[in-house]
């Protein structure tokens, strides 16, 4: 059975995501109350989104908790087997197995598979040592999977909005530069850069001279200015866009980055056409639009 025992209060993202601690010693909630779990009882996270665990960090950790023993509970769902599943805390977990502990601190949730997902996905975008890509990741997963709005994203894990979009933008970037994201050649400023250049040639050339001559992002930036064509001074003609069209086809460029092209007859009628690269880009104009 269950021992007890006090700990502080928890994190902002499990708190928003999931109910309060069920103390199933009393049979009632506590935001402090601490079980004492068997670790042989405690599950892995099905959901868990890491799949690689630094095996020197874990045994750093394990001769922590011999020394000072595990001072932030993990989170865990009681299954109907009496079994436990662990919702958080899977380094904390493990080294406490190489420290040789029989018992972990736990914190006794009541969580949906759903809110298990979610929690799972929450803790890793949390962690310091993420690489945007992978933060971005994370953010898509959990739009698609737990159905969020941005703004539901948003208030999940404690990010502006516009930031959010911003690391989302990073997914629709081509691979090279994504790969240089995640091995740190580059800064997620200097990512975002390369995400308005639209010519394929001139953003590797960038991202070459980012590379290569360490460019600061707003060297980068003038780079970038550079490569778009300035605007020929033209003439209107019979047919031509009326200049408030203009001005939203424009904006509606800069808002979706994507084409965007609007045709219009002389008695008003007319057409907008978006043009999007992939299924991936199409769902990140339509969240776009739809938020």
């Amino acid at each position: 059975m269950a021992t007890k025992q006090k700990s502080g209060g928890l994190g902002r993202g499990l708190g928003s995501i999931l109910p309060d601690i069920v103390d199933l010693s009393i049979g009632k909630s506590s935001t402090d109350t601490v079980n004492m779990v068997q670790v042989d009882k405690v599950e892995p996270n099905p959901f868990q989104p890491r799949k690689e665990f630094d095996n020197e960090a874990l045994e750093e950790l394990a001769q922590s908790i011999r020394q000072q023993g595990v001072i932030t509970p993990v989170t865990v769902r009681q299954m109907p087997d009496g079994s436990y599943q662990l919702i958080s805390g899977e380094r904390r977990l493990r080294a406490s197995r190489l420290a040789g502990l029989k018992e972990i601190p736990a914190y006794i949730r009541t969580a949906t598979d759903t809110q298990m997902m979610e929690m799972a996905l929450v803790e890793n975008i949390q962690r310091a040592d993420l690489n945007a890509i992978e933060v971005a990741q994370a953010y898509k997963q959990l739009i698609d999977e737990c159905r969020l709005t941005h703004d539901q994203l948003s208030e999940r894990v404690g990010k502006d909005r516009s930031t959010i979009t911003n690391y989302l933008r990073l997914l629709n970037l081509p691979d090279n530069v994504q790969q240089a994201l995640v091995d740190g050649a580059i800064g997620m400023a200097h990512a975002r850069v390369l995400a308005g250049v639209d010519d394929a040639d001139r953003q590797r050339e960038i991202l070459e001279a980012i590379v290569e001559r360490h460019l600061s992002v707003h060297q980068a930036e003038q780079m970038a200015k550079s490569a778009k064509p300035k605007p020929a001074v033209t003439v209107r003609r019979r047919g031509d866009l009326p200049e408030t069209h203009s001005a939203a086809q424009l904006r509606l460029k800069e808002k979706l980055q994507s084409t965007v092209e609007i045709k219009r007859s002389q008695r008003g009628k007319g057409t907008l056409t978006i043009t999007f690269n992939s299924d991936r880009d199409f769902e990140r104009i339509m969240a776009l639009i739809e938020n």
